[in-house]
Protein backbone atom coordinates (compact mmCIF):
# COMPACT_ATOMS: atom_id res chain seq x y z
CA UNK A 1 0.00 0.00 0.00
CA UNK A 2 1.39 3.41 -0.96
CA UNK A 3 1.87 6.13 1.65
CA UNK A 4 -0.97 8.06 0.00
CA UNK A 5 -3.33 5.12 0.37
CA UNK A 6 -2.27 4.68 4.01
CA UNK A 7 -2.88 8.38 4.69
CA UNK A 8 -6.26 8.23 2.93
CA UNK A 9 -7.30 5.23 5.01
CA UNK A 10 -6.26 6.95 8.27
CA UNK A 11 -8.29 10.04 7.36
CA UNK A 12 -11.35 7.98 6.48
CA UNK A 13 -11.16 6.17 9.82
CA UNK A 14 -10.99 9.52 11.65
CA UNK A 15 -13.52 11.40 9.46
CA UNK A 16 -10.87 13.93 8.37
CA UNK A 17 -10.84 13.48 4.58
CA UNK A 18 -10.91 17.29 4.09
CA UNK A 19 -7.13 17.34 4.64
CA UNK A 20 -6.67 15.94 1.11
CA UNK A 21 -8.98 18.51 -0.47
CA UNK A 22 -6.15 20.22 -2.40
CA UNK A 23 -3.95 17.16 -2.94
CA UNK A 24 -4.31 17.23 -6.73
CA UNK A 25 -2.93 20.79 -6.85
CA UNK A 26 0.25 20.06 -4.92
CA UNK A 27 3.81 19.58 -6.15
CA UNK A 28 5.51 16.26 -5.48
CA UNK A 29 7.42 17.67 -2.50
CA UNK A 30 4.25 19.22 -1.06
CA UNK A 31 2.37 15.93 -1.46
CA UNK A 32 5.17 14.17 0.37
CA UNK A 33 5.13 16.71 3.23
CA UNK A 34 1.36 16.48 3.70
CA UNK A 35 1.35 12.68 3.54
CA UNK A 36 4.15 12.47 6.09
CA UNK A 37 2.24 14.78 8.44
CA UNK A 38 -0.88 12.63 8.20
CA UNK A 39 1.05 9.41 8.82
CA UNK A 40 2.76 10.79 11.94
CA UNK A 41 -0.11 12.84 13.40
CA UNK A 42 -1.57 11.74 16.73
CA UNK A 43 -5.28 11.43 15.94
CA UNK A 44 -6.03 10.02 19.40
CA UNK A 45 -6.25 13.58 20.77
CA UNK A 46 -9.54 13.98 18.91
CA UNK A 47 -11.22 11.69 21.42
CA UNK A 48 -11.10 14.49 24.00
CA UNK A 49 -13.57 16.46 21.85
CA UNK A 50 -16.35 14.17 23.04
CA UNK A 51 -16.45 15.99 26.37
CA UNK A 52 -15.81 19.47 24.98
CA UNK A 53 -19.17 20.85 26.16
CA UNK A 54 -18.93 19.31 29.59
CA UNK A 55 -17.73 21.78 32.25
CA UNK A 56 -14.39 20.86 33.75
CA UNK A 57 -14.74 20.25 37.45
CA UNK A 58 -12.01 20.65 40.01
CA UNK A 59 -11.77 18.50 43.10
CA UNK A 60 -11.87 19.75 46.67
CA UNK A 61 -9.30 22.53 47.02
CA UNK A 62 -7.41 23.00 50.30
CA UNK A 63 -4.23 24.86 51.32
CA UNK A 64 -0.73 23.46 50.89
CA UNK A 65 1.85 25.06 53.15
CA UNK A 66 5.16 26.18 51.67
CA UNK A 67 8.68 25.87 53.00
CA UNK A 68 9.26 29.53 53.71
CA UNK A 69 12.43 31.55 53.44
CA UNK A 70 13.06 31.55 57.21
CA UNK A 71 12.99 27.75 57.35
CA UNK A 72 15.18 27.52 54.28
CA UNK A 73 17.77 29.85 55.79
CA UNK A 74 17.94 27.78 59.00
CA UNK A 75 18.67 24.63 56.99
CA UNK A 76 20.50 26.13 54.03
CA UNK A 77 23.84 24.49 54.75
CA UNK A 78 22.30 21.03 55.15
CA UNK A 79 20.07 21.37 52.06
CA UNK A 80 22.93 22.72 49.95
CA UNK A 81 25.26 19.91 50.98
CA UNK A 82 22.62 17.35 49.92
CA UNK A 83 21.96 19.12 46.63
CA UNK A 84 25.64 19.39 45.75
CA UNK A 85 26.08 15.69 46.43
CA UNK A 86 23.29 14.82 43.98
CA UNK A 87 24.58 17.21 41.30
CA UNK A 88 28.16 15.93 41.61
CA UNK A 89 26.88 12.38 41.23
CA UNK A 90 25.42 13.41 37.84
CA UNK A 91 21.86 12.73 38.98
CA UNK A 92 20.43 16.15 38.08
CA UNK A 93 19.78 17.81 34.71
CA UNK A 94 18.06 21.01 33.59
CA UNK A 95 15.25 21.35 31.03
CA UNK A 96 14.66 24.74 29.41
CA UNK A 97 11.22 25.30 27.86
CA UNK A 98 12.12 27.59 24.96
CA UNK A 99 9.53 26.92 22.28
CA UNK A 100 7.97 30.38 22.34
CA UNK A 101 8.47 33.35 20.05
CA UNK A 102 9.06 36.97 21.07
CA UNK A 103 5.94 38.27 19.34
CA UNK A 104 4.58 40.11 22.39
CA UNK A 105 7.96 41.78 22.78
CA UNK A 106 7.84 43.07 19.22
CA UNK A 107 10.32 40.47 17.99
CA UNK A 108 9.94 37.93 15.19
CA UNK A 109 12.58 35.59 16.60
CA UNK A 110 12.60 32.98 19.39
CA UNK A 111 11.89 34.58 22.75
CA UNK A 112 15.25 33.54 24.17
CA UNK A 113 17.09 35.57 21.51
CA UNK A 114 15.56 38.83 22.73
CA UNK A 115 18.16 41.39 23.81
CA UNK A 116 17.37 43.14 27.12
CA UNK A 117 20.71 44.95 27.17
CA UNK A 118 21.03 48.73 27.21
CA UNK A 119 24.77 49.43 26.89
CA UNK A 120 25.72 45.92 25.77
CA UNK A 121 24.10 42.77 24.40
CA UNK A 122 22.35 40.76 27.10
CA UNK A 123 20.13 38.07 25.59
CA UNK A 124 17.52 36.13 27.56
CA UNK A 125 19.30 32.89 26.65
CA UNK A 126 22.55 34.41 27.88
CA UNK A 127 21.01 35.19 31.28
CA UNK A 128 19.76 31.61 31.67
CA UNK A 129 23.04 29.99 30.62
CA UNK A 130 24.91 32.22 33.06
CA UNK A 131 22.44 31.39 35.85
CA UNK A 132 22.97 27.66 35.28
CA UNK A 133 26.73 28.23 35.12
CA UNK A 134 26.56 29.51 38.71
CA UNK A 135 25.42 26.06 39.85
CA UNK A 136 28.06 24.40 37.65
CA UNK A 137 30.75 26.46 39.34
CA UNK A 138 29.37 25.83 42.82
CA UNK A 139 29.24 22.07 42.24
CA UNK A 140 32.45 22.05 40.19
CA UNK A 141 30.85 19.73 37.66
CA UNK A 142 28.91 20.15 34.42
CA UNK A 143 25.14 19.73 34.36
CA UNK A 144 23.30 18.41 31.31
CA UNK A 145 20.98 21.02 29.79
CA UNK A 146 18.08 19.88 27.60
CA UNK A 147 16.51 22.68 25.52
CA UNK A 148 12.99 22.21 24.20
CA UNK A 149 12.29 24.18 21.03
CA UNK A 150 9.28 24.21 18.71
CA UNK A 151 9.11 23.29 15.05
CA UNK A 152 8.75 27.02 14.41
CA UNK A 153 11.91 28.17 16.18
CA UNK A 154 14.16 25.09 16.36
CA UNK A 155 16.64 25.94 13.60
CA UNK A 156 16.96 29.59 14.61
CA UNK A 157 17.40 28.70 18.29
CA UNK A 158 20.13 26.15 17.60
CA UNK A 159 21.99 28.49 15.24
CA UNK A 160 21.72 31.45 17.64
CA UNK A 161 23.09 29.54 20.63
CA UNK A 162 25.84 27.95 18.54
CA UNK A 163 26.82 31.33 17.06
CA UNK A 164 27.29 32.66 20.60
CA UNK A 165 29.46 29.68 21.56
CA UNK A 166 26.81 28.39 23.97
CA UNK A 167 27.55 31.43 26.15
CA UNK A 168 30.54 29.63 27.61
CA UNK A 169 28.72 26.35 28.29
CA UNK A 170 30.21 23.06 27.10
CA UNK A 171 28.31 22.04 23.92
CA UNK A 172 28.51 18.33 24.76
CA UNK A 173 26.30 19.03 27.78
CA UNK A 174 23.56 20.67 25.68
CA UNK A 175 20.86 18.63 23.92
CA UNK A 176 18.05 20.12 21.83
CA UNK A 177 14.69 18.49 21.20
CA UNK A 178 11.47 19.65 19.57
CA UNK A 179 8.17 19.83 21.44
CA UNK A 180 5.44 17.55 20.15
CA UNK A 181 2.64 19.25 18.25
CA UNK A 182 -1.06 18.48 18.20
CA UNK A 183 -3.51 19.26 15.39
CA UNK A 184 -5.75 22.32 15.62
CA UNK A 185 -9.45 21.80 14.88
CA UNK A 186 -12.49 23.95 14.22
CA UNK A 187 -15.48 23.88 16.56
CA UNK A 188 -16.91 20.94 14.58
CA UNK A 189 -13.83 18.85 15.27
CA UNK A 190 -12.40 19.10 11.75
CA UNK A 191 -8.62 19.46 11.55
CA UNK A 192 -7.61 22.73 9.88
CA UNK A 193 -5.05 23.32 7.16
CA UNK A 194 -2.71 26.31 7.45
CA UNK A 195 -1.51 25.75 3.88
CA UNK A 196 -2.83 23.47 1.16
CA UNK A 197 -0.03 21.06 2.00
CA UNK A 198 0.43 21.71 5.73
CA UNK A 199 -1.81 20.82 8.67
CA UNK A 200 -2.41 23.48 11.33
CA UNK A 201 -0.70 22.30 14.50
CA UNK A 202 0.41 23.84 17.78
CA UNK A 203 2.76 22.84 20.63
CA UNK A 204 1.07 20.50 23.10
CA UNK A 205 1.22 22.78 26.15
CA UNK A 206 3.65 23.30 29.02
CA UNK A 207 2.82 19.83 30.37
CA UNK A 208 4.02 18.15 27.19
CA UNK A 209 7.73 18.67 27.82
CA UNK A 210 8.46 15.23 29.28
CA UNK A 211 6.39 13.28 26.76
CA UNK A 212 8.26 15.24 24.06
CA UNK A 213 11.57 14.17 25.61
CA UNK A 214 10.41 10.57 25.55
CA UNK A 215 9.28 10.75 21.90
CA UNK A 216 12.64 12.33 21.05
CA UNK A 217 14.33 9.21 22.45
CA UNK A 218 16.00 10.98 25.37
CA UNK A 219 15.02 8.57 28.14
CA UNK A 220 17.87 6.29 27.10
CA UNK A 221 20.33 9.16 27.45
CA UNK A 222 18.96 10.03 30.89
CA UNK A 223 19.20 6.42 32.06
CA UNK A 224 22.70 6.01 30.62
CA UNK A 225 23.89 9.14 32.41
CA UNK A 226 22.13 8.22 35.67
CA UNK A 227 19.90 11.30 35.67
CA UNK A 228 17.22 10.95 38.36
CA UNK A 229 15.98 14.53 38.74
CA UNK A 230 14.99 17.18 36.20
CA UNK A 231 14.81 20.90 36.99
CA UNK A 232 12.39 22.22 34.36
CA UNK A 233 12.05 25.96 33.89
CA UNK A 234 10.58 28.53 31.54
CA UNK A 235 12.50 30.85 29.24
CA UNK A 236 10.62 33.87 30.70
CA UNK A 237 12.45 34.48 33.99
CA UNK A 238 15.93 35.99 33.60
CA UNK A 239 16.74 35.95 37.35
CA UNK A 240 15.77 32.39 38.22
CA UNK A 241 18.34 30.08 39.75
CA UNK A 242 18.67 26.78 37.88
CA UNK A 243 19.65 23.47 39.47
CA UNK A 244 20.10 25.42 42.69
CA UNK A 245 21.71 23.00 45.19
CA UNK A 246 19.68 24.25 48.17
CA UNK A 247 16.38 23.76 46.31
CA UNK A 248 17.35 20.27 45.17
CA UNK A 249 18.48 19.28 48.64
CA UNK A 250 15.31 20.64 50.27
CA UNK A 251 13.09 18.62 47.92
CA UNK A 252 15.08 15.42 48.42
CA UNK A 253 15.09 15.75 52.20
CA UNK A 254 11.36 16.48 52.22
CA UNK A 255 10.72 13.04 50.71
CA UNK A 256 8.61 14.59 47.94
CA UNK A 257 8.88 13.47 44.32
CA UNK A 258 8.64 17.05 43.07
CA UNK A 259 9.24 20.62 44.13
CA UNK A 260 8.00 23.99 42.96
CA UNK A 261 9.66 27.34 43.44
CA UNK A 262 7.08 29.87 44.61
CA UNK A 263 6.90 33.55 45.50
CA UNK A 264 4.54 35.37 47.83
CA UNK A 265 1.81 36.98 45.80
CA UNK A 266 2.18 40.72 45.28
CA UNK A 267 -1.54 41.10 45.95
CA UNK A 268 -4.77 39.08 45.96
CA UNK A 269 -5.45 39.84 42.29
CA UNK A 270 -2.00 39.07 40.90
CA UNK A 271 -2.29 36.95 37.76
CA UNK A 272 -0.34 33.97 38.99
CA UNK A 273 -1.31 30.38 39.81
CA UNK A 274 -0.94 29.25 43.44
CA UNK A 275 0.03 25.94 44.99
CA UNK A 276 -2.73 23.99 46.70
CA UNK A 277 -4.04 20.51 47.40
CA UNK A 278 -6.78 19.09 45.19
CA UNK A 279 -8.50 16.09 46.72
CA UNK A 280 -5.50 15.81 49.01
CA UNK A 281 -2.91 15.76 46.20
CA UNK A 282 -0.62 18.65 45.14
CA UNK A 283 -1.95 20.91 42.43
CA UNK A 284 -2.16 24.50 41.18
CA UNK A 285 -5.14 26.84 41.18
CA UNK A 286 -4.88 29.24 38.25
CA UNK A 287 -5.62 32.90 38.97
CA UNK A 288 -8.82 32.81 36.90
CA UNK A 289 -10.08 30.03 39.20
CA UNK A 290 -9.48 31.97 42.41
CA UNK A 291 -12.81 32.62 44.15
CA UNK A 292 -13.48 35.19 46.84
CA UNK A 293 -13.65 32.32 49.30
CA UNK A 294 -10.14 31.16 48.39
CA UNK A 295 -8.78 34.71 48.42
CA UNK A 296 -10.20 35.32 51.88
CA UNK A 297 -9.13 32.02 53.47
CA UNK A 298 -6.48 32.61 56.16
CA UNK A 299 -3.95 30.22 57.68
CA UNK A 300 -3.24 29.77 61.40
CA UNK A 301 -0.96 32.82 61.37
CA UNK A 302 -3.65 35.07 59.91
CA UNK A 303 -2.00 35.21 56.48
CA UNK A 304 -3.65 34.30 53.15
CA UNK A 305 -3.71 30.51 52.87
CA UNK A 306 -3.34 30.60 49.06
CA UNK A 307 -0.47 33.04 48.89
CA UNK A 308 2.40 31.26 47.15
CA UNK A 309 2.46 31.65 43.40
CA UNK A 310 4.25 29.29 41.02
CA UNK A 311 6.98 30.68 38.75
CA UNK A 312 7.35 27.64 36.42
CA UNK A 313 10.54 26.36 37.97
CA UNK A 314 10.02 22.76 39.10
CA UNK A 315 12.04 19.73 40.15
CA UNK A 316 10.69 16.31 39.15
CA UNK A 317 11.79 12.77 39.86
CA UNK A 318 12.37 10.97 36.54
CA UNK A 319 11.05 7.59 37.70
CA UNK A 320 7.80 9.21 38.84
CA UNK A 321 7.48 11.09 35.56
CA UNK A 322 7.81 7.81 33.68
CA UNK A 323 5.16 6.27 35.91
CA UNK A 324 2.76 9.14 35.22
CA UNK A 325 3.43 9.01 31.49
CA UNK A 326 2.63 5.30 31.40
CA UNK A 327 -0.97 6.35 32.06
CA UNK A 328 -3.13 8.68 30.00
CA UNK A 329 -2.58 12.36 30.77
CA UNK A 330 -5.68 14.57 30.55
CA UNK A 331 -5.86 16.78 27.47
CA UNK A 332 -7.27 20.28 27.79
CA UNK A 333 -9.10 22.13 25.04
CA UNK A 334 -8.20 25.78 24.58
CA UNK A 335 -10.35 28.04 22.43
CA UNK A 336 -7.97 29.96 20.16
CA UNK A 337 -7.83 32.17 17.08
CA UNK A 338 -6.31 29.78 14.55
CA UNK A 339 -5.21 31.02 11.09
CA UNK A 340 -6.33 28.60 8.37
CA UNK A 341 -7.23 28.28 4.71
CA UNK A 342 -10.88 28.01 3.75
CA UNK A 343 -12.57 25.54 1.39
CA UNK A 344 -11.41 27.57 -1.63
CA UNK A 345 -7.82 27.75 -0.41
CA UNK A 346 -7.88 31.38 0.70
CA UNK A 347 -6.05 32.29 3.95
CA UNK A 348 -8.20 33.42 6.87
CA UNK A 349 -6.96 35.34 9.92
CA UNK A 350 -9.81 35.11 12.46
CA UNK A 351 -10.67 37.97 14.79
CA UNK A 352 -12.36 35.67 17.30
CA UNK A 353 -11.61 32.15 18.52
CA UNK A 354 -12.55 29.72 15.76
CA UNK A 355 -11.32 26.39 17.08
CA UNK A 356 -9.52 24.32 19.66
CA UNK A 357 -5.92 23.56 20.44
CA UNK A 358 -5.04 20.53 22.56
CA UNK A 359 -2.78 21.14 25.54
CA UNK A 360 -1.19 19.19 28.38
CA UNK A 361 -0.83 21.15 31.63
CA UNK A 362 2.15 20.92 33.93
CA UNK A 363 -0.23 21.11 36.90
CA UNK A 364 -1.49 17.64 35.90
CA UNK A 365 2.06 16.31 36.23
CA UNK A 366 2.30 17.88 39.68
CA UNK A 367 -1.09 16.47 40.66
CA UNK A 368 0.10 12.93 39.91
CA UNK A 369 3.27 13.26 41.97
CA UNK A 370 3.42 11.63 45.43
CA UNK A 371 4.10 14.96 47.11
CA UNK A 372 5.29 18.39 45.97
CA UNK A 373 7.31 20.82 48.08
CA UNK A 374 6.47 24.51 47.53
CA UNK A 375 9.82 26.25 48.08
CA UNK A 376 9.72 30.01 48.64
CA UNK A 377 12.17 32.29 46.85
CA UNK A 378 12.59 36.06 47.00
CA UNK A 379 10.84 38.05 44.30
CA UNK A 380 13.55 40.68 43.94
CA UNK A 381 16.36 38.17 43.45
CA UNK A 382 14.64 35.21 41.75
CA UNK A 383 11.62 36.42 39.77
CA UNK A 384 11.91 38.72 36.76
CA UNK A 385 9.50 37.33 34.16
CA UNK A 386 9.43 38.91 30.70
CA UNK A 387 5.97 38.52 29.22
CA UNK A 388 5.32 42.02 27.86
CA UNK A 389 7.37 44.86 26.39
CA UNK A 390 6.23 47.41 28.97
CA UNK A 391 4.34 47.48 32.28
CA UNK A 392 3.91 44.52 34.63
CA UNK A 393 6.18 41.50 34.04
CA UNK A 394 7.90 43.23 31.18
CA UNK A 395 11.27 44.03 29.67
CA UNK A 396 11.14 47.27 31.67
CA UNK A 397 10.45 45.60 35.02
CA UNK A 398 13.06 42.89 34.37
CA UNK A 399 15.69 45.50 33.57
CA UNK A 400 14.96 47.27 36.85
CA UNK A 401 15.28 44.02 38.80
CA UNK A 402 18.55 43.23 37.02
CA UNK A 403 19.83 46.65 38.11
CA UNK A 404 18.80 45.91 41.73
CA UNK A 405 20.81 42.66 41.50
CA UNK A 406 23.88 44.48 40.14
CA UNK A 407 23.58 42.97 36.68
CA UNK A 408 25.06 45.40 34.16
CA UNK A 409 22.87 45.88 31.13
Amino acid sequence: MTDYKKAQKILEENDQEQLLRFYGELSDSEKEELTEQILTLDFSVLASLIDRNRPSLRGKISPLSAMQIGDIQKNRERFTREGLSVIRAGKTAAVLLAGGMGTRLGSSGPKGTYDIGITRHVFIFQCLFENLMSSVKEADTWIHLFIMTSSRNDTETREFIKSHNYFGYKPEYVTFFIQDAAPAVDFNGKILLEEKYRIATSPNGNGGWFSSMVRAGLTGKMHDEGIEWLNVFSVDNVLQKICEPCFIGAVLQSGCASGSKVVRKAGPDEKIGVMCLEDGKPSVVEYIEMTDELRNTMDKNGEPAYNFGVILNYLFNVAELERVLSRKMPLHLAKKKIPFIDEKGFPVIPNEPNGYKFELFILDLIHEMPGCLPYEVMRNSDFAPIKNKTGVDSVESARELCRVNNIVL
